[in-house]
């Protein structure tokens, strides 16, 4: 019998694979929805083979990835939701407003083009693939010293060394470009259309610990979207940081969602 829930995709950020979202992808089934986790274009299905060659997903950038999602979308029997962290959230929001979504979650969402303000922690991440201004096609990879200050700030040192050991893989650090670049470029690729009358329902959260993206960045996204009539809401998670979406309180965020799309009849 086909599934008859509504489709949700689940969009990775940089630096995690498809395969983190597994407990999201469990709990939204339980509550009648269809989730699926595909990858970014050049990801193996695995972490272990996404390791091992890293040139596979070196050189794709924004735009590419939302491309590559918007295919996979194409193949549903109808529009889903679409939830990301990360820059997964800044695709989840070009997805909507490009017409492939009914709705989008963005997890401490990349900057869109709009946001002008990047605390120092966020410069401090970024720079990892920044500091090589020759480095724009590379794959990058997180150190478990970085990825501690990135993501798992707010978590046992323990469990940082276990969630980098379990989810993380190399990324192409040309998004990171792209976006550090946004504000000058009249065609950013990060640029999403924020007075979008007829897009469906946003949701941005913001982690008050988040040195990756600080919730001053979400709240700047949310408020570019104030002159569109669409529904745009944000919610703060004041204790959690990067990695709300992998450990041990991820629950918290995932119920979150799903009691908000409640909420949108979705």
């Amino acid at each position: 019998m086909p599934a008859t829930g509504t489709p949700v995709v689940f969009v990775h950020g940089l630096w995690l694979h498809a395969d983190s979202w597994g407990a999201w992808v469990r709990l939204f089934n339980e509550n009648g929805y269809v989730g699926s986790a595909p990858g970014w274009p050049g990801d193996a299905s695995s972490v272990e083979g996404t390791r091992r060659e890293p040139a596979r997903v070196a050189g794709f950038g924004i735009q590419q990835v939302v491309d590559h999602y918007g295919r996979l979308i194409d193949g549903l029997d109808r529009k889903p939701v679409v939830v990301g962290h990360s820059f997964g959230g800044l695709i989840a929001q070009k997805l909507l407003d490009d017409g492939h979504a009914v709705a989008a979650v963005a997890i401490d969402p990349a900057p869109i083009k709009g946001v002008l303000f990047l605390p120092p922690s966020a410069l401090r991440v970024a720079s990892i693939a920044l500091k090589n201004p020759f480095g724009r096609g590379n794959a990058v990879s997180l150190t478990p010293k970085q990825f501690r200050y990135g993501f798992a700030n707010a978590v046992s040192e323990q469990e940082s060394n276990e969630l980098y050991e379990r989810w993380t893989i190399p990324s192409p650090a040309r998004p990171l470009f792209e976006d550090a670049s946004a504000a000058f470029s009249l065609h950013s690729p990060a640029k999403v259309n924020t007075r979008n009358a007829t897009r469906g329902p946003l949701l941005i959260t913001a982690g008050g610990r988040d040195h990756t993206v600080p919730a001053t960045i979400s709240r700047q996204t949310a408020n570019l979207y104030r002159r569109s009539p669409a529904v745009t809401e944000l919610q703060s998670f004041p204790d959690r940081g990067h990695s709300l979406t992998i450990d041990k309180g991820w629950r918290d965020v995932a119920e979150a969602a799903v009691a908000w799309l409640g909420r949108q009849n979705l």
